[in-house]
């Protein structure tokens, strides 16, 4: 049964709605998504006494591990718009002792008096403003001359299995317009082209990219077919599109997704679909 059109899905309101539902499945997001943080730190290679500047930072698991890299005569400061995942972040520099700091605002137009900052460091964080020029020459202002960024960004989502196998199931029951290709969202830069664009006209320059393709635990690491199911339809935009369908269409969906993570369920790994995500690095 396929329910009559609905709208696009809506801008995430990280600073509301969004930044509450990340805070409410915080283990299972990072779970999700830390190899390829971890991949991005690795490439970056981080130096004692370095000052990064992180953007997007939610709950502050990368912020954490740039502070340790950069060590006590360097500084990584988290930024992020949501207050309930910096208040989160906050209180995890506190209870491991960190000297990682925190600030909530918006990147596109706040000002820090931290700045400036010999590299800037975004897992995932980069792909939501509306305006990315004028964000990205924000952010370029709070940077040294020659300063390196290193983004992590998600490419096509016809890469990205575990994105692609939940709209398939999605759309059985509701009828969701396609995305505006290179509207704020998770899938803004997927084209590289755009992202170069971007970047240019926000003064940066040497863009580098490397592909990362891996196979992610949805809902983290070792989490049931049903545990899964859960996530997506508590954490994911499209499980709001299906709460206001009404519980009929919902509690469908959810059988089909259920029987579709089974099929990609590995004992002891948990719901494993395949990813792809570009590694950009640039500078100023």
């Amino acid at each position: 049964m396929t329910q009559g059109p609905t709208e696009t899905l809506k801008g995430e309101d990280w600073a509301g709605e969004m930044g509450e539902r990340w805070l409410a499945s915080l283990d299972q997001f990072e779970g999700m998504i830390a190899p390829i943080g971890n991949a991005l730190l690795e490439r970056v290679g981080y130096q004692p006494g370095e000052r990064v500047l992180d953007l997007g930072c939610g709950g502050g698991a990368t912020t954490l591990a740039i502070a340790e890299a950069v060590g006590p005569d360097g500084a990584a400061l988290g930024l992020d718009i949501a207050p309930m995942l910096i208040a989160r972040a906050q209180a995890r520099a506190a209870a491991a002792g960190s000297n990682a700091r925190f600030v909530c605002a918006d990147a596109a137009t706040a000002t820090l008096d931290e700045a400036p900052f010999d590299r800037l460091f975004s897992r995932f964080g980069s792909m939501f403003f509306p305006e990315p020029v004028p964000a990205f020459a924000n952010l370029k202002a709070m940077l040294k001359p020659g300063a390196r960024i290193d983004l992590a960004v998600w490419a096509h989502p016809r890469d990205n299995h575990w994105m692609m196998e939940v709209m398939g199931v999605v759309r059985r029951h509701v009828e969701i317009p396609p995305a505006i290709p290179r509207a704020p969202g998770p899938f803004a830069f997927e084209d590289l082209t755009y992202l170069e664009e971007v970047l240019a006209g926000a003064g940066f320059c040497d863009m580098e990219v490397a592909p990362y393709a891996g196979v992610p635990p949805v809902g983290g690491p070792g989490a049931t077919p049903l545990e899964a199911t859960d996530f997506v339809l508590a954490s994911m935009a499209v499980g709001q599109v299906l709460k206001q369908q009404g519980p009929q269409v919902r509690d469908a969906a959810r059988t089909d997704l259920l029987a579709m993570f089974k099929r990609h369920y590995r004992p002891e790994e948990g719901v494993m679909l395949a990813c792809k995500a570009w590694l950009v690095t640039a500078r100023t």
